[in-house]
């Protein structure tokens, strides 16, 4: 008789998933099942064009919970992915518009601090996996998002202001 699964946590969001073998990001620290998860939900984004209204509310949340490495890129990472998120569930900005606003931020990001990570998160990605019909993956993303920008209250006010700069 075969025993329970083991369960594998992420030690970048907290996700708690099926243990599994396999590669990770290159700088976002992330368990083997929570980057499998991700690769999961992007590759159901983009399979379906219907979905690409929540591809980067998928992208900002992912990344903003896997700080990573502690590396540069990884540091400015967390935050470009949070000012996008913001710009996204705060002024409600989609597709290129939201894409713009990145561009903009990108070319500031050498003024990003490194951002206190978080011990943990209302939502991940696990939350989302299991929604495959696209009207539940789209509400289950949109929900991730905004709970994972309620998830950083303490950057809330240097992210507003950071992203005005430009």
């Amino acid at each position: 008789m075969a025993g329970p699964a083991e369960i594998a946590v992420c030690p970048g969001c907290g996700s708690r998933l099926p243990a599994v073998e396999g590669p990770v990001h290159a700088y976002m620290t992330a368990s083997p099942a929570c980057w499998a998860a991700f690769n999961v939900v992007m590759a159901r984004e983009y399979s379906d064009p219907g979905l690409m209204a929540v591809h980067r509310l998928s992208v900002d949340a992912w990344a903003v919970q896997h700080p990573g490495d502690g590396s540069r890129r990884a540091i400015q990472s967390v935050g470009l992915h949070l000012a996008r998120l913001m710009v996204q569930v705060e002024q409600g900005l989609e597709g290129e518009a939201a894409n713009a606003a990145m561009l903009g931020f990108a070319a500031r990001k050498a003024d990003l601090p490194e951002l206190p990570p978080r011990t943990s998160y209302a939502l991940t990605v696990a939350d989302v996996v299991q929604a495959e019909a696209p009207d539940a993956h789209r509400a289950a993303v949109r929900r991730w998002a905004r709970a994972v920008w309620a998830d950083w209250p303490d950057q809330h006010d240097f992210m507003r202001r950071w992203a005005q700069q430009g």
